[in-house]
């Protein structure tokens, strides 16, 4: 019926007599969408877009950041636990399995764990087993803490810092991590400034590596690369003399370490795998290749033999 407010669709009169603006009434861009939604690094306040402004600072800088192992490294059984504990390896804690016989060596792994404030936690044997993937624990394990690997580049500043040549050793096709234990502890006993390793097929810092290290990997950093040819390439551009360890290399030990001689120089010092040697490209990336002259029929040493020969007549060298 004519002029009747209540019937359907009629229009709201206002006291100036104008219509009161319903949804189509509106501004047209206000019902309109927002376009497709930011990705995730485009937002400021995304956890991705400070990821990429990271990265991309590293890039300008030409510098990656440091890496970390991805998991914690377990030492399982009572010798094994009590050897890091004497050699001073960072340990974050202690486990006990619940249950377990209190002997000498037990004991032993309490007070050296009090001693340094070690954190000491019960478990089950069930939850133990678990925790080192079925090893056979003794009812002692120990968890290392993830290891921080130093940048390739910071070797080269410790011996700037130090107003030293740079002395670096660099492992190439070293698999087993007792070896890389074993050079990391010789290259903090004879002054070098720290040690290079690939990033992949090579050993790293596991809890047999730090074992084997008598605590120097806590003293001296250890460096990882991608590329260990392209590395050696850049040290070389650093000023740096590579020089690979070879039982048929053209220059010998005492030659290298000659009064006025290379060893006197930045120097780094590639020791590849007591099997394959060095690599291909690794040798060919050598300014020499070195020969530790040796008697009898023994045609090749450990790596962490020859690193320590090797080590040992270069310090001596720069001794003199």
């Amino acid at each position: 019926m004519a002029g009747n407010s209540k019937r359907k669709g009629a229009i709201k009169k206002t006291g100036k007599g104008n219509p009161t603006a319903g949804s189509g009434g509106r501004v047209r861009r206000g019902l309109e969408g927002r376009g497709p939604t930011p990705k995730a690094k485009d937002r400021p306040y995304h956890k991705a877009h400070k990821a990429a402004q990271r990265a991309e600072r590293d890039k300008v800088q030409q510098r990656p950041r440091r890496r970390t192992t991805s998991d914690a490294e377990w030492a399982a059984g009572r010798n094994s636990v009590v050897e890091l504990l004497e050699a001073g390896v960072p340990v974050a804690a202690v486990y006990v399995a619940e249950g377990a016989e209190r002997d000498g060596r037990m004991r032993d792994a309490f007070r050296l764990a009090a001693e340094r404030g070690l954190t000491m936690l019960e478990v089950t044997r069930n939850e133990m087993d678990r925790m080192t993937g079925g090893a056979v624990h003794q009812g002692l394990a120990a968890r290392l803490p993830a290891y921080e690997y130093a940048h390739a580049d910071d070797l080269l500043e410790r011996a700037a810092e130090a107003k030293e040549p740079a002395l670096v050793v660099a492992l190439d096709q070293v698999t087993d991590p007792r070896n890389l234990g074993a050079v990391i502890r010789s290259a903090a006993g004879f002054g070098a400034h720290g040690v290079l390793i690939p990033e992949r097929r090579a050993a790293g810092m596991t809890a047999s590596a730090w074992k084997t290290s008598a605590g120097a990997a806590a003293r001296l950093p250890v460096a990882q690369t991608v590329n260990l040819t392209r590395q050696l390439k850049a040290y070389q551009d650093a000023g740096c003399m590579v020089v690979g360890l070879a039982a048929d290399g053209d220059l010998s030990l005492p030659e290298l370490v000659a009064p006025g001689g290379l060893a006197e120089g930045p120097l780094v010092v590639v020791v590849g795998s007591e099997g394959k040697g060095l690599g291909r490209l690794v040798a060919e990336t050598c300014d020499q290749i070195v020969s530790i002259p040796m008697a009898g029929q023994l045609e090749s040493l450990n790596a962490g033999v020859a690193a320590s020969v090797a080590l040992y007549a270069v310090s001596q060298a720069r001794l003199a």
